[in-house]
């Protein structure tokens, strides 16, 4: 494959998953409980499936934003109930947040309002394809996390 051809295709990759991120954005945002933003269900998300608690900086590097972004975010949801975050109690300096059962209510309340509009998009798709493409994103989150 010449050099050409491998460059039009990453452009159309590229050009085709900021697309379906915009997409997808938009469409989950519109269906989320009120006052939850993606970034919340994210964070939401994320604690709910590895039930644990995890610092604000290892949150910020897993969702590649900076610390004062996931500090803002923590602080909204720690304002709505949704996370608790309290002091390393061995390094004062450090603290630990976990997700509350009121943020697990409400990230069950959003995957209940998001999946259904999902489901529509793989059942379209078809479930084998849908399948095979989250195969090669992954992958491709991979490659990209390793710059």
């Amino acid at each position: 494959m010449s050099a050409e051809k491998s460059e039009d295709i990453a452009v159309a990759l590229f050009g085709e998953l900021f697309m379906a991120d915009q997409l997808a954005r938009n469409r989950i945002s519109k269906v989320l409980p009120k006052g939850m933003e993606l970034s919340h269900f994210s964070v939401l998300n994320h604690l709910a499936r590895i039930n644990d608690e995890r610092t604000p900086a290892q949150l910020a590097r897993a969702f590649h934003v900076t610390r004062g972004a996931m500090t803002n975010t923590l602080s909204r949801l720690e304002w709505a109930g949704h996370v608790h975050i309290r002091p390393d109690w061995e390094d004062a300096r450090q603290k630990f947040v976990a997700i509350s059962p009121s943020g697990r209510a409400a990230r069950d309340s959003a995957v209940a309002a998001v999946v259904p509009l999902i489901a529509d998009v793989v059942q379209s798709i078809g479930a084998d394809r849908v399948r095979a493409l989250v195969t090669v994103l992954r992958e491709l989150r991979v490659r990209l996390e390793e710059d």
